[in-house]
C-alpha cells in the first residue's frame, strides 16, 4: 500500500476534456492528460483492500492495487509490465472501457473511487512515449499454424498471444484495414486509429501476418484454411444490427448507426465517400434511436458534422441519477450515464416507442411515437405497455438506428459450416475451451458471448489463445 492515508488526503481527479466549443470542431481525441505527478497522487488513493473488489469488476483481472502502488512509487515501467501481463491493449481500454473496476472500487461506496482508468491509460501512454513497448519474441517456435478470422480486439489479442507462444499466426480481415469495429465503428474523437497501427506494427514484428480484403467464406475458402492451418479462431464479432421493422422503414434517410459511423471514420482516414452513398448530418434534424454507447457515438459525430439538432430516443425508463449502493455495490449499477457526446448537445427522451416513419418523395421527414411504461408482472418479468393518448411525433431528416447487435452474420460462412449456435444465434462454445462443434474451430469475443465490451473481447481472445495452444501442444503456459 503506497500511502495508508492517501484516500483521505487526496481528492479524486481525472483527465479533463477540451472545452465543448473547441472539440466539436474536429475529430481528434480531446482528452487533456494529467501530469505524471498528479497520476502518482491518484495512485496513492488506492486502499489496497484485503479483498480487491476492483478485480471482480475488471474482466481481464487487472492487478490494479499493485500497479497503483507502483505508479505512486514512481515505478512506471514495472507498472507497465504488470498492466501488460493481463491486458494486451490497455491504451484501448484506457480510452473506451466504461471502467466497471471503478464501480467496484471500495471508495465508490462514497462515490469517490480511485481514478483507475486514468491511471491505466497514463501508464501505457507513458510506455509508448518512453519507447518501453517493444515486440516480445518467443524463445522457440512450433511447427503449428493458426488462422484467426477477424481483427477486432478479440482476434488481435488471440493472435498476439499465440504468436508469443511460438506459433505461426495469420489474421484474415475482410475489410481493407485492420481493427474491426475499433477501426470502423469507434469514432476517432474517442480513440485515434494510430493506436491500432502501432500495435499492428508490434504484432507484425512478433511474427503475426495480416491479410486484409480477405473475406473467409467469399474470396477465402474454409477448405483452404482447414488444409493449411492446424487450428482456426473465429473472432468475427456480432455484426447483425437490430432493425426497426415499422411502417416507413424503407424511406431514405433511415440508416443503421454503423453505416453512418463507418463513413465518418473513412473520411478521417482520407478515404473519399461517394456522394450518391453519403450519409451526412450537416444541417439536418437528427434522431438517434438507442441510448447506448453506439447511440452516444452517433450524437457526437452528428454534432461535429454540423447537425441542426440531435435528439436521442430510448425505449427503457430513465435510470436513476444515483444508484442505491447498499443494493448494487460492488456490481455494475444501472444508473443515468451522461457521456462527453451528450454534453456537447443532445435532447434525450426516455420510455419512447417508435410506431412509424413518415416521409415525402421517398425521404423520411417524421417519426411517430408513443410513450410507454414498464410494469412488473407476477413472474418478475417486465412488460411494456403503451400509454393511451400519449402519441406524438418528431420531425427528422436523418434517423440513425443504434439499438445494438443481435448476433454474428449467419449468411455465408456460419451457415455453410453448420456450426452449432446458441438460442440467441451466437456460436456455441464454453468459456473454458472456446471450442465450437466443428473440428479445429474455436471462437471468442462477441461472436461467442454476444455484443459486449472491448475489455471482454480482449479477455476472451486471450483465453481462446490459451485453449488453442493447449489443443495444439497438449499443454499451455499462456495466461488465462
Amino acid at each position: 500500500m503506497g500511502k495508508a492515508t492517501g484516500f483521505m488526503e487526496i481528492d479524486r481527479i481525472e483527465r479533463d476534456y477540451e472545452p465543448v466549443e473547441d472539440r466539436i470542431k474536429h475529430f481528434k481525441e480531446f482528452m487533456v492528460p494529467l501530469s505524471p505527478e498528479k497520476v502518482s497522487e491518484q495512485g496513492a488513493r488506492c486502499m489496497d483492500c484485503g479483498i480487491p473488489y476492483c478485480h471482480q469488476g475488471c474482466p481481464v483481472n487487472n492487478l490494479i492495487p499493485d500497479w497503483n502502488e507502483m505508479v505512486y512509487s514512481g515505478k512506471w515501467r514495472d507498472a507497465l509490465d504488470l498492466l501488460h501481463s493481463t491486458n494486451n491493449f490497455p491504451e484501448f481500454t484506457g480510452r473506451i472501457c466504461p471502467a466497471p473496476c471503478e464501480s467496484s472500487c471500495t471508495l465508490n461506496i462514497t462515490d469517490n473511487p480511485v481514478a483507475i482508468k486514468t491511471i491505466e491509460c497514463s501508464v501505457v501512454d507513458k510506455g509508448w512515449d518512453e519507447g518501453w513497448i517493444k515486440p516480445l519474441l518467443p524463445s522457440k517456435h512450433s511447427d503449428k499454424k493458426v488462422a484467426v478470422i477477424g481483427s477486432g480486439p478479440s482476434g488481435l489479442a488471440c493472435a498476439q498471444q499465440l504468436a508469443r507462444a511460438g506459433h505461426a499466426v495469420v489474421v484474415f480481415e475482410k475489410n481493407a484495414r485492420v481493427g474491426g469495429l475499433l477501426r470502423i465503428g469507434i469514432p476517432d474523437f474517442k480513440m485515434e486509429k494510430t493506436l491500432i497501427d502501432r500495435r499492428m506494427a508490434q504484432m507484425q514484428s512478433e511474427g503475426v501476418e495480416f491479410r486484409v480484403n480477405s473475406h473467409v467464406g467469399k474470396n477465402v475458402t474454409m477448405d483452404s484454411l482447414n488444409k493449411n492451418f492446424d487450428a482456426i479462431a473465429f473472432c468475427g464479432g456480432s455484426e447483425m444490427p437490430r432493425d426497426l421493422p415499422v411502417p416507413g422503414r424503407e424511406f431514405t434517410g433511415v440508416h443503421f448507426a454503423m453505416e453512418f459511423l463507418s463513413q465518418q471514420n473513412d473520411r478521417v482516414s482520407g478515404k473519399v465517400v461517394k456522394a450518391d452513398n453519403e450519409i451526412i448530418a450537416k444541417g439536418k434534424k437528427v434522431l438517434v434511436i438507442g441510448g447506448g454507447d453506439t447511440g452516444s457515438d452517433c450524437v457526437g459525430t452528428s454534432n461535429r458534422q454540423g447537425a441542426l439538432s440531435v435528439t436521442q430516443l430510448e425505449l427503457l425508463d430513465q435510470p436513476p441519477e444515483k444508484e442505491d449502493k447498499a443494493l448494487t455495490w460492488p456490481n455494475w449499477p444501472m444508473k443515468l450515464r451522461t457521456s462527453s457526446s451528450h454534453q456537447e448537445g443532445c435532447d434525450r427522451n426516455w420510455s419512447v416507442l417508435t410506431k412509424s416513419f413518415e416521409g415525402h418523395d421517398g425521404k423520411v421527414s417524421k417519426l411517430n411515437c408513443v410513450n410507454v411504461e414498464w410494469i412488473k408482472e407476477p413472474n418478475g418479468k417486465m412488460k411494456m405497455v403503451e400509454i393511451e393518448g400519449s402519441e406524438f411525433s418528431f420531425e427528422a431528416d436523418l434517423v440513425l438506428l443504434a439499438m445494438g447487435f443481435i448476433h454474428p452474420i449467419h449468411d455465408g460462412l456460419i451457415r455453410e459450416l453448420g456450426v452449432k449456435l446458441t438460442p440467441s444465434g451466437n456460436l456455441e462454445a464454453s468459456d473454458i475451451k472456446y471450442k465450437t462443434s466443428i473440428d479445429k474451430l474455436f471462437t471468442a469475443g462477441d461472436s461467442r458471448r454476444g455484443q459486449s465490451l472491448v475489455v471482454w473481447a480482449i479477455k476472451e481472445g486471450r483465453q481462446c489463445a490459451h485453449s488453442i495452444d493447449e489443443y495444439l501442444m497438449g499443454k499451455s503456459e499462456l495466461p488465462r
